[in-house]
């Protein structure tokens, strides 16, 4: 359950991360409440997951898999790089994550 509680978190971290583009400097309601609201539960999953599981995993995992997603949104959305040298960067950090669950219970 620690570990679906932690996806989910970087979900919503990805979610305030892109959700931060949208909100101009926070002038716009709308995408500034659901970024707001993001980060509120994205936190709150995380400090789910930490009943469980070790900090330091936890934490590198969370934020992995905002990256992840963040640097894809940012792909898709923004028209952002996706050079070959910066996506086999973005794999190691995919393959970090993967790393850290097999090795954590």
């Amino acid at each position: 359950m620690a570990w679906i509680a932690l996806f989910a978190a970087g979900l919503f971290e990805v979610g305030w991360a892109v959700g931060l583009k949208y909100t101009d400097g926070f002038t716009r309601p709308w995408p500034t409440l659901a970024t707001v609201a993001s980060m509120v539960i994205s936190l709150g999953l995380l400090g789910v997951a930490l009943k469980s599981l070790p900090l330091g995993t936890a934490y590198a995992v969370w934020t992995g898999i905002g990256t992840l997603g963040t640097v894809v949104l940012g792909i898709l959305l923004f028209g952002e790089s996706a050079e070959a040298l910066r996506l086999a960067c973005i794999g190691l950090i995919l393959a970090g994550i993967v790393g850290l669950k097999l090795i954590t219970p």
